[in-house]
């Protein structure tokens, strides 16, 4: 019953609330005059309210699970996102995900709840925006309210371990998504230090759902660190999805990231990708891109803007500019 009620708590009206705390702080004179953790204005208001009941929320639902230790409180940590999307042919899109995870001393140090929309996970790797916000939206629309609420209405239990002998990092979720679709969910990941300069991390996600069947990803990077600052890599990603319709595709980035001041970052490269699947092109998609992130007037308010060139052969597309633009608070 507490689970349930924490997630109606992020209903899309709930976002839209926290989505107006990202702008008022970007957009509040206050703020962009100065910038201290102590100013009190209607958003740091708004984020310490939030953080409060988050904070009693977890706490409560680690009382009910079991005694507790007081010197052991449960914490919660939640991403609210406001993605927004633009080109020419499919116009300007906008969509609201949020990801967060409630921590519980009380099930051991190991295991966690964690909610929301779980392609931030499965896509963390990726320094590049890739497709768009929905699937299938009409042109003349700009968002679509349940794919939205589907993608972000997820919830379920996670252990994670680390197999120190094979130096594999684990997450084990069980939950339930949109609609009733019941789905155990395992991640698995390993990183070789070759060098000082050189690593290599691969990374394997696997689902399978009731209503939404075989969900498949391996994330595969090369990094070579060529200063205190900077770094290239090379991403690439194979996915499989059969819920359905059978989907496989696959993606390629090479890119620099020069890491700034804390919080700061800026990255750059060409992307490739396409489908296996009959019908479509191998090589669909290449070009070029760049990507910002920053926090803007607060360290838990966040911007990143993003330039892409690519085209798309299966819609017949020459390279055209697709603008993306994320703007993220985090509590």
């Amino acid at each position: 019953m507490i689970t349930s009620n924490f997630l109606m708590k992020i209903t899309p009206m709930k976002q839209l609330k926290l989505t107006c705390i990202v702008l008022s702080a970007a957009l509040s004179a206050p703020a962009f005059a100065k910038t201290t953790e102590t100013e009190n204005t209607w958003a740091d208001q708004q984020r310490s309210s939030i953080r409060s009941k988050l904070h009693d929320w977890s706490n409560g639902i680690n009382d009910w699970l079991g005694e507790t230790d007081t010197n052991k409180p449960a914490s919660a940590s939640l991403r609210v996102m406001l993605d927004n999307q633009w080109n020419k042919h499919d116009r300007f899109s906008y969509k609201p995900r949020v990801r967060g995870k409630i921590r519980l001393p009380v099930l051991k140090k190991h295991v966690s709840v964690v909610f929301g929309d779980e392609d931030l996970e499965n896509q963390a790797r990726d320094k590049n925006h890739v497709g768009q916000n929905y699937r299938n939206l009409p042109r003349d629309h700009n968002y679509d309210s349940r794919q939205a609420r589907n993608d972000n209405a997820s919830i379920g239990l996670r252990w994670s371990n680390e197999i120190k002998r094979l130096g594999i990092e684990s997450d084990l979720d069980g939950g339930i998504r949109s609609g009733g679709d019941i789905f155990g969910r395992l991640r698995l990941s390993k990183t070789w230090d070759i060098t000082d300069n050189f690593g290599t991390r691969l990374e394997q996600i696997y689902r399978y759902g009731t209503n939404s069947k075989h969900y498949l990803r391996t994330n595969l990077e090369n990094r070579y660190i060529d200063s205190e600052n900077t770094f290239i890599m090379n991403h690439t990603f194979l996915q499989y999805t059969h819920d359905v319709d059978e989907e496989t595709g696959w993606g390629n980035s090479l890119y620099r990231q020069h890491n700034f001041t804390p919080l700061k970052r800026l990255s750059y490269g060409i992307f490739m990708g396409g489908r296996f699947d009959k019908g479509y092109s191998k090589f669909n998609t290449y070009g070029p891109f760049i990507s910002y992130r920053q926090p803007i007037f607060r360290n838990w308010v966040f911007i990143q803007p993003e330039i892409s060139f690519y085209n798309d052969k299966d819609k017949d597309r020459n390279h055209f500019i697709n603008t993306f633009m994320r703007l993220e608070v985090i509590f």
